[in-house]
Parts: C-alpha cells; structure tokens; sequence
C-alpha cells in the first residue's frame, strides 16, 4: 500500500530525506512535518525490510516528540534511536518514522516560545548536532554544563560514555 504525504516543504532537506525514506508526496494530507497531530500510517512496502515487517508506523507530531522530551531529566541523555523505541512502545505500532522523528527533535530545538532542553538528545552514536541552535559548539556548550564529557579526537565530537547516562523512560 502507498503511503501519501503532501504539503509544501520548501527548501527544507525533508523532501529528500523522506522520499529516500519511500514516501510519496501528494495533497491529499497535510505535510507530517507541519501536522500538529500524531499520524498511524501503514509501513510502505520499501520500508518493510527496515521496519523488520510490515504493519503500522508513527509520524510522531513536534509537540509528542518534545513532551518525551521534557521526560530527559537533568544529566541524563536520550539518544534519537531511543526517542523512536519509546514512542513505538508508547504507541503500539511496528515502528516511528526515524525521519520524522529528527525533523520534531529540530522542531522543538528551533522553537523559540517553548524552552525544552533539547541538548540533552544526542545521535545513537553519541554525536552532536549540527541543526540545533548555534549547532555542534551550541550543543557542546548545553552538554558540558551539566557536566558531560565530550570526545573531540574524532572528525565530530561525541559525548564520552554516553551509554551510562541515557535515560530509562519505563
């Protein structure tokens, strides 16, 4: 079954990453990334084989990503990965859109009228990111002041044993 978006994306990179993720784009929906609700959708068939399956998706909204957020207490982290597992859980579905996820994560990062602090998120490997406000080194300034190591030997600095410090959201 395909799956279709729409919306106006503009010069965002979402258009790229979620068509390289198997989504078509129409005007029969709103775009995910504007959605202020949380879609269920069925997993496109060029999605399966990621998904381990097929069944149902979450599009998670910026304001369900964010409120697990706000769940990050103070020197703990939480990686994107472990964003996504908890909310499949939360949900029940098969899996939640990476992609999406990432986009709601800059979202509520960018969101000048809510402060969430967004610097506790981190990649699964423990890198920062690039689009949060004032980017890697504004990331790295939030990490280090609640007291985060940070790894900068490598091409892009990553957070020192990142693995004892991720939240446990159950």
């Amino acid at each position: 079954m395909e799956t279709n978006y729409s919306g106006d994306l503009g010069a965002t990179a979402a258009p790229n990453l979620l068509l390289a993720a198997g989504f078509v784009f129409d005007n029969s929906l709103r775009n995910p990334m504007e959605s202020q609700q949380d879609l269920i959708v069925d997993i496109p068939k060029e999605r399966i084989r990621f998904f381990g399956g097929g069944g149902k998706m979450l599009l998670p909204s910026p304001a369900t990503v964010g409120a697990l957020m706000e769940k990050i207490p103070k020197h703990k982290l939480a990686t994107t990965s472990l964003l996504c597992q908890t909310l499949t859980e939360q949900f029940k579905v098969r899996g939640t859109c990476p992609v999406t996820t990432q986009q709601a994560i800059q979202a509520v990062a960018n969101d000048p009228t809510k402060i969430v602090a967004y610097w506790r998120v981190i990649k699964t490997n423990g890198g920062l990111f690039s689009r949060f406000p004032g980017g890697v080194d504004g990331h790295a300034t939030h990490l280090k002041e609640e007291g985060f190591a940070l790894d900068t030997k490598g091409q892009a600095p990553k957070v020192k044993g990142f693995k004892e410090s991720l939240v446990r959201f159950h």
